[in-house]
């Protein structure tokens, strides 16, 4: 079984297919299934009511997350789920008062399956799917499967240095992350490593060319403009400039054995533009290292999870 962040399976035929009828939703009882669907109220007990399409499904309180009975997660986990997708296995079918049947189901026995056959076997280096689900400003909370959460902290988000993940990131995004570091289903993310090589980024542009860039920071010997998330090069300085401005740059060189890109800013505006997901340069579902610096390049950068 594949196990994904909450929200990857809603729409898929085979999850549709789980709730035309209430004989299709005791085969996935049988199966053991985890299936998804929109909770649509969270009631005065903290039970979440899941809209199963054929009929209702009430997720008891204590089944809403992974720790909620044990105390170790506040409710918040289960109240912010309204109108949102969760995912759940069905437990049993009971008949209320009126002799309408009502599923009952189980979030954490859910997310318990995922965390043993899943995240705990994740190491160092895996490449997961993610998504974004709240935003601070040391880093992001994302879904790495069935509502488990992870951290990507800010300084591991890219290579170029942001004041805040919300200029990268929207939440509900759904992105890639590779794993930094597991210790007992405790996972640490990164993504900076999936975002490309220093010479992979450089070979976008070329001298001459004007482009697109946001201004990061401003030094006494000049001013760093993000040309991608994992690229920037140094501006002559230039006045009435400041942080987190976007520009036009005109690039005048690249030189990979320093890694330097010279730049000069033609112009600085304030915009703020959408965060879309990003470029990943790497497909694999695991890398042992990454080396940012180009070969030509005497000061090596590289990050390693062996």
């Amino acid at each position: 079984m594949k196990y994904l962040p909450e929200g990857y399976i809603i729409d898929t035929p085979e999850n549709q297919n789980s709730m035309l009828n209430p004989s299709s939703l005791a085969e996935a009882l049988k199966e053991e299934r985890i299936l998804e669907a929109r909770a649509i109220v969270c009631d005065h007990e903290h039970n979440i009511i899941v809209d199963l399409k054929c009929m209702k499904g009430i997720i008891p309180r204590d089944e809403g997350a992974l720790g909620i009975k044990e105390g170790t997660v506040r409710d918040i986990a289960i109240i912010s789920r309204v109108n949102r997708p969760v995912c759940f296995v069905i437990k049993e079918f009971v008949r209320d008062v009126n002799g309408n049947l009502t599923a009952i189901l189980s979030r954490r026995e859910a997310q318990e399956k995922c965390m043993e056959n899943y995240v705990k076997k994740l190491i160092p280096g895996d490449i997961i799917n993610a998504k974004v689900t709240h935003i601070e400003q040391f880093g992001i909370f994302a879904d790495i499967g069935c509502g488990i959460i992870s951290l990507l902290p800010i300084d591991l988000i890219s290579v170029s240095r942001i004041n805040h993940p919300s200029e990268r990131y929207s939440v509900g995004m759904n992105i890639k992350a590779v794993v930094k570091s597991s210790e007992n289903g405790r996972i640490t993310l990164s993504q900076k490593e999936l975002l490309g090589t220093w010479q992979e980024n450089a070979d976008n542009f070329s001298p001459g060319e004007t482009v697109a860039g946001v201004i990061r920071s401003i030094e006494n010997y000049g001013i760093f403009v993000e040309l991608t998330p994992n690229l920037a090069g140094l501006a002559e300085f230039k006045d009435n400039v400041s942080s987190g401005q976007q520009a036009s740059v005109y690039i005048k060189s690249i030189i990979p054995q320093r890694m330097k890109i010279k730049l000069i800013i033609i112009e600085t505006f304030e915009q703020n533009y959408k965060p879309s997901v990003p470029k990943y340069y790497i497909n694999d579902t695991h890398i042992d290292k990454f080396t940012y610096s180009p070969p030509c390049s005497n000061k090596i950068i590289e990050s390693s999870f062996v």
